[in-house]
Formats: structure tokens, C-alpha cells, sequence
């Protein structure tokens, strides 16, 4: 999937923009804070329905304004593509595929795959593991809607009957209990296979890159911890635990409740890792991400990179510009503070590339 132009309007500090895209590499320069990261926030709303940070829709407005509005022009081979967003105050927001609103957002996710690698990533290692749950299910819903399907049900289980164990003194009939329950195993169940096999099938594409960018003198793990590695979700475990969970007003046991050990040399990575470390860590597993959604799709994914040289050596740099400037990648939009990073990548790569200057939420196409 290639963008070949972009509208938006009052998004965050971009008041108006209209730009075309180079369908191989775009790159964006210019001071912090006038607006890089916001242009690429687009693309990602555009591809997820919401933002790579997930605030709150109205905050996406620009200030003293009352709407925003996103409009993507796609093509996939030959077949154009029309994304439309709506957002305004104290309203639903809108999201249309070639001027036909969808009925459920999720219907959009994997139409317009895409890749971010941000700043804020920083939370992979260092936030809880819902942060790395999310991860893993935004690659997962991307290539497999049952996946999708099975999580938004399972949430929404998982969300009633919290109500249930904090409102016990009205329901004291188990059935209702029992009947959650029910869904909640065999929802979880799946979501548990299926996070199983992304980590078997996706270690092996992480490792790799991450040898490519540090020459192999670290060693990297993904490990997929969970209470259903060690018993099978059933019924009997809920019930088991129903009384204590009505305590403690909360659900104990379940696929939720998962989290992804990212390692290096054998320790976690946040105890551990120094910020070239830990650049590397993400980078590596954000390029093994796309890769990993070219194997299952079709459509290669936007590849959407944020100031990522931030912090890295010299020979790690130089690693990743002749990665993302390979064929195996297809549209990429990269942001930098200076031009010194970006007009190397620029001169060692002879594919079509377009140059844009960003102040002050302004962008102009540079020379």
C-alpha cells in the first residue's frame, strides 16, 4: 500500500497541509516541536484509527479549533483508496473507505498496514505489560481478523464481568458469572495460541535484524509469559478464584493478564540496557515487525521512523541506513532534527525520494 497524498487540517499544530508523497522514501527535517512527529501521527491515525500515543481524540484537535479532519489517497497496485477521518468535539468520530463510513472500526485495521518507530516506544521496555500486549495484538490484528474479532470479544467479557466482581452485593446468582466465564475461556484460549505462534515464528526474523544492526555481540530474547503456559483456562479456574476476585474487584487469571520478557544476554532489558541498548532492542523489533507482516500479507506496510539515530553510534547508524534503504522495504517516512543523517541516506540510495522542511506546524516540500 503507498500514500501519494495527504490532506489534513487543524491536527494537532498542522493547521492546513496538502502534500505528495515519494512512493520510496520521504524524509522530513526541521527543529523539535514544529510538528515532524505530528505528520507521521497522521499517517499512523490513518492506518489504526487512532494515535501512536493514544490520547484522547479531542486532543488531537488543534487549539481554539472545534474539528480536525484526515484525508489519505492510497493505491494498492492499481486499486485507489480513499480514507477519510472526522473528529470533533464531544462527537463520534468518523472514518470512511472511499466516501462509505465503516460500522465498526476495526473493519479498517490491516487496510492500510503500517510501522512506527518512535521516541515513545521507550515504554515497550520500561512501561507495564499491557504496553507490550498491545504491541504484539496491533501485529496480530493486522494480518488476522479472527485474532481481532476474538480480542475485542474477549475485552468486552472481561470488562463485564469486572462490573459483576464490583457490584457482587446486587448479583449473587453465579450463572451469569458462569456464563462470562465461559466466553472468556474460549476466547482466551485462542488469543493464547495465537501469541504463542507469533513469538515462535517472529524470534527468528528479530533476532537477525537485530545481529545486522549490532554485528552480533548481543544476544536478544522474546519470551512469552503467561498463566495459561503452565494450566488451560477453564471454568474451574474462575470459579476458583471468584470469591477473592470479588475482593480485590478485579479478574486474577487470564489471557490479560500476559506479558512479553524482552531480553538481552539473558537479563531483562530494562534492568539492564543502556540507551543505545535499548534503541537498538526496539529498532530491531520494530523492522522484524514489518518484515513479519510482509510474510503474512501481500501489501507491504507504511515504515513510519522517528529521529531514531537519537543516541546510537556511529557504525549502528550506518547499519540501519543501508537496511531501510534496501528493496525489501517500500514507502518510508523518516524525521531528523538536522540533515545530516537524512542526506546520507538520500545520496546512498538511488530510488525516487522527496525532501520536506517542517516549522512551526508548516510543511514545505524542499529542494
Amino acid at each position: 500500500m503507498i500514500i501519494d497524498r495527504i490532506s489534513i487540517l487543524n491536527f494537532k499544530n498542522i493547521a492546513e497541509a496538502e502534500l505528495s508523497f515519494s512512493p520510496k522514501m520521504n524524509c522530513l527535517f526541521g527543529n523539535n516541536g514544529m510538528g515532524k512527529t505530528n505528520l507521521l501521527d497522521a499517517l499512523y491515525y490513518l492506518s489504526f484509527t487512532k494515535n501512536h500515543t493514544n490520547l484522547p481524540d479531542h486532543q488531537l484537535i488543534n487549539h481554539d479549533q472545534d474539528f480536525c479532519i484526515l484525508q489519505g489517497f492510497y493505491h494498492d497496485g492499481a486499486v485507489p483508496e480513499e480514507i477519510y477521518c472526522g473528529i470533533k468535539r464531544k462527537q463520534r468520530k468518523v472514518f470512511k473507505r472511499n466516501k462509505k463510513e465503516y460500522e465498526r472500526l476495526s473493519e479498517h485495521i490491516g487496510l492500510v498496514p503500517a510501522v512506527m518507530v518512535s521516541p515513545d516506544d521507550t515504554d515497550l521496555i520500561q512501561g507495564g505489560s499491557s504496553d507490550r500486549r498491545k504491541f504484539v495484538d496491533m501485529v496480530i490484528s493486522q494480518y488476522d481478523k479472527t485474532y481481532l474479532r476474538s480480542l475485542i470479544l474477549y475485552n468486552k467479557v472481561l470488562q463485564q464481568r469486572n462490573f459483576l466482581l464490583k457490584e457482587n452485593a446486587f448479583f449473587s446468582d453465579n450463572s451469569l458469572y458462569e456464563i462470562l466465564e465461559e466466553q472468556m475461556c474460549t476466547e482466551g484460549t485462542f488469543i493464547h495460541q495465537k501469541r504463542r505462534e507469533f513469538v515462535a515464528g517472529f524470534l527468528p526474523v528479530f533476532n537477525e535484524y537485530h545481529k545486522q544492526i549490532c554485528g552480533g555481540g548481543e544476544t536478544v530474547d522474546l519470551q512469552y509469559e503467561s498463566q495459561l503456559n503452565d494450566f488451560p483456562l477453564t471454568q474451574a479456574v474462575f470459579s476458583a478464584k471468584r470469591e477473592r476476585d470479588k475482593i480485590i474487584g478485579y479478574t486474577s487469571s487470564g489471557a490479560h493478564k500476559d506479558d512479553f520478557l524482552f531480553l538481552i544476554d539473558d537479563f531483562l532489558i530494562r534492568k539492564i540496557g543502556s540507551q543505545g541498548q535499548n534503541k537498538t532492542y526496539l529498532i530491531a523489533l520494530k523492522l522484524a515487525q514489518f518484515h513479519f507482516l510482509v510474510q503474512k500479507s501481500s501489501s507491504k506496510p507504511l515504515l513510519l521512523l522517528d529521529d531514531i539515530f537519537d543516541k546510537l553510534d556511529a557504525n549502528r547508524v550506518e547499519q540501519i541506513i543501508g537496511l531501510v534503504t534496501s528493496s525489501e522495504f517500500g514507502q518510508i517516512f523518516i524525521t531528523d532534527t538536522n540533515r545530516k543523517y537524512l542526506d546520507e541516506i538520500l545520496s546512498s540510495m538511488g530510488h525516487d525520494y522527496k525532501l520536506f522542511q517542517v516549522k512551526e506546524g508548516t510543511i514545505q516540500e524542499h529542494a
